[in-house]
């Protein structure tokens, strides 16, 4: 771990003042303080911003939906009231990731910065276009079992690793931002990237800016939700691919419908197409399995990962269903007659 200075800020425009060309903002560091210690991030000035109070509530918009501070915690995000009733699938999706004692210190800024858990990103001793812009991608010619199979590019096969990101990318969210010259939302669906020619840029924040909310639209879809998770052990361990599944139903027939994937790509996977493909057609497996086509046309495999596309295509058919029976997921709930 490299030397760096230490302060504290107190409020939001005191945070925006320290920025400089080599500053870290810390809040849980649950994943920062990693990439320290391994000398993937280096900070001349490292700026806590716990102190901040404004960035650490949940509250209702005005015109409906509500903001999710950036310093709440991932386990006070799924477990708030408003959160539970209105977005079980974010609740969902967050209770998925991690471990009890990560929840209660990671934020939820962190959770949209946090950086891929590639093999190869984390061993120095090994070439790695998004840790040494230039210097080869590992992975592809390497154990690629957990890599991407959607949107990559022969620069960086790594994924994404976030749970809550890809239900807040089905639930439509928006993330704000501040910095010295102004304020600005991004379309959650504009916030992350494709590796392309530039892996090493996880997303579309521009230099100084700083998170401070997510904002969530009212439509939550809490009658019919489904938030799932493969992976290979049942807890602390990163989506081999995982379905975030919101409908909005009428008689079964699908008026809306929401559908993003993760442990599949750079960034959380959403296709419109396969969204408007649902739209006025019965809630069956028959169509979900049509969708299921559309979301993983162009999906390419490495060596050891063709198994995700297979596995991919019958968790979006599978969490479907299930977010018909939203019930059914609660621990010791059986399947209604």
């Amino acid at each position: 771990m490299n030397n760096f200075s230490y302060t504290r800020a107190h409020s939001l425009d005191e945070a925006i003042q320290t920025i400089g060309n080599n500053t870290k903002f810390i809040a849980g560091g649950t994943n920062l303080l990693d990439l320290m210690k391994y000398n993937i991030e280096k900070a001349g000035l490292l700026v806590d911003i716990n102190p901040i109070d404004s960035l650490r509530k949940i509250e209702l918009l005005p015109g409906g939906g509500i903001r999710i501070g950036a310093l709440v915690t991932n386990a006070a995000t799924a477990y708030h009231p408003l959160v539970e009733e209105r977005y079980p699938l974010l609740s969902k999706a967050i209770l998925a990731g991690a471990s009890a004692q990560i929840r209660n210190m990671a934020t939820n800024g962190g959770n949209l910065l946090q950086r891929t858990r590639c093999y190869y990103f984390y061993d120095p001793d090994t070439p790695c276009n998004k840790r040494e812009p230039g210097s080869g991608c590992s992975a592809i010619g390497g154990y690629n079992r957990i890599m991407a199979v959607l949107g990559a590019s022969l620069s960086c096969i790594a994924v994404f690793p976030s749970d809550m990101c890809v239900a807040l990318a089905a639930l439509d969210a928006v993330v704000n931002v501040s910095a010295p010259d102004g304020d600005r939302c991004l379309a959650f669906a504009d916030f992350h990237r494709l590796p392309g020619d530039t892996p090493h840029i996880d997303n579309n924040l521009r230099p100084g800016e700083i998170i401070t909310s997510i904002d969530i639209p009212e439509k939550g879809f809490p009658k019919n939700y489904s938030y799932l998770k493969i992976r290979d052990r049942n807890s602390y361990a990163f989506a081999l691919v995982s379905v975030a599944t919101g409908f909005e139903l009428e008689s079964g027939i699908i008026r809306e419908a929401r559908i993003a994937l993760g442990g599949v790509a750079h960034m959380p996977w959403r296709v419109l197409e396969a969204e408007d493909f649902l739209k006025g057609k019965p809630a069956t497996d028959m169509y979900f399995s049509e969708a299921a086509d559309i979301i993983l046309r162009g999906a390419a495999g490495f060596e050891h990962n063709n198994f995700k596309i297979k596995l991919a295509r019958r968790a979006i058919i599978r969490n479907c269903t299930m977010a018909l029976h939203p019930e059914t997921q609660l621990p010791g709930a059986q399947p209604s007659a």
